[in-house]
């Protein structure tokens, strides 16, 4: 059985965050690409460091570049307009990052033909996975967005922060920030914080160190973040024994991709359940829903949040597994962590036939097959609201009253 009472942490970093920036600029290109061809193949990898931003792997689209390798007149000067439009939208006008003075490198280059045989749809050939791997959703009841408290309250920190800082509210915060939320569980359900971390960029000036800096700037800083502490936990839940660190280390002025280089892919817990559940190891930014690491990702936590949603089970974990360039998902799992009132294995063979599970199905049921990506490469790709143009498509509950009726 699991243990009811405990004490569990889970973190999220900003959109300024080096790591972040690299997710964000390689949803960007898979945006631009799917803009003009919704069958395009996209994998893009992204390195932000100081000033500089590169990009490297393999795509195919319309418009954008062939199979031969040509690319379409003003394809590439589209794709750098677009990576320094959504540096400059993050907020990097700093020394050592600045999007109208980086320096830019593509390297993409076509999609691998013996990848693209085993994925294509040809013939009687079904369109394959474009990968092998395993993938996991997750559900729980702690939160009315369905997702573990821990991360809920850590993502929501940070979004708040941002949007102070856009809107020049908090003018003394920069991009590059990181939080952590500490909480207290009681017969399985969070009941407190007993420790909540910040550490964001600033303005030159607001930190108090060894005697260093200036006390009051750290005042208003620290009286800042902590307020949004209150504001973004439950009632109560922020109490005179929380721990409360801000800016632990002192001073922050360096940072984004100046002070640590940046990756695609390095934040996957961040991006799912904040280590509440498992995941599979596939990062999901950068990648076309052909991917799997990707749209089963995303229709693992479609299927478990609608199970929970339905009243099944109070907690939920799914998992699917592919092999590449087979359509038909080799096993379907299912696992409701003693929470449930319905046997796991009639799951199993239910999902499957509400949701036909190959690639081009979970494409077409959620349809993804959109320029919708950009937006989950900050604050999490689970536990959003359904945006109205299909993005977050995941997050609905519509299979709710089908999983009733199935059963």
């Amino acid at each position: 059985m699991a243990r009811s009472s405990f004490i569990f942490t889970s973190e999220s970093v900003s959109e300024g965050h080096p790591d972040k920036v690299a997710d964000q600029i390689s949803d960007t290109v898979v945006d631009l690409f799917l803009a003009k061809d919704p069958e395009a193949r996209v994998a893009c990898e992204t390195l932000t460091t100081t000033n500089r931003v590169v990009l490297a792997g393999e795509v195919r689209g319309k418009g954008m570049i062939d199979r031969e390798g040509n690319w379409a007149p003003g394809a590439q000067e589209e794709i750098q307009a677009a990576v320094r439009e959504t540096v400059k939208t993050i907020g990097y006008e700093q020394d050592g990052f600045h999007w109208q003075n980086l320096v830019f490198e593509n390297h993409l280059h076509p999609q691998s033909a013996h990848i693209a045989q085993g994925v294509d749809e040809s013939g009687n050939k079904d369109e394959g996975a474009g990968d092998q791997g395993i993938m996991f959703g997750y559900a729980t009841d702690e939160t009315p967005d369905l997702m573990p408290a821990t991360l809920d309250y850590s993502h929501k920190i940070l979004k708040r922060m941002a949007e102070d800082r856009h809107a020049g509210r908090a003018p003394f915060l920069e991009p590059d920030a990181k939080s952590q939320v500490t909480l207290a569980y009681e017969n399985e359900v969070p009941v407190r914080a007993t420790a909540l971390v910040v550490s964001t960029q600033h303005a030159p000036g607001y930190y108090f160190h060894n005697n260093e800096g200036d006390p009051k700037l750290y005042a208003q800083l620290r009286d800042y973040v902590t307020g949004v502490f209150t504001d973004i936990l439950p009632k109560g839940f922020v109490t005179p024994e929380t721990v409360i660190h801000v800016n632990p280390t002192g001073r922050f002025e360096i940072g984004g991709p100046d002070g640590d280089a940046g990756v695609t892919g390095r934040k996957i817990i961040v991006d799912t359940y904040g280590g509440a559940s498992p995941h599979g190891g596939g990062a999901f930014s950068g990648k076309d829903p052909t991917k799997v690491d990707r749209s089963a990702a995303y229709i693992t936590r479609y299927l478990a949040k609608n199970v929970v949603a339905a009243g099944l089970a109070r907690r939920c974990t799914i998992q699917l597994s592919y092999a590449i360039g087979v359509a038909e998902p080799l096993s379907v799992y299912v696992d409701l962590h003693h929470t449930g009132n319905v046997e796991e294995s009639r799951l199993e063979e239910i999902l499957p036939r509400l949701v036909r599970l190959t690639p081009k199905g979970i494409r077409t049921h959620l349809g993804l097959n959109r320029p919708i990506y950009q937006r989950t490469a900050a604050y999490g790709h689970f536990g959003r609201t359904p945006d109205a143009d299909g993005g977050f498509s995941w997050e609905k509950t519509d299979l709710v009253e089908a999983l009733k009726a199935a059963l």
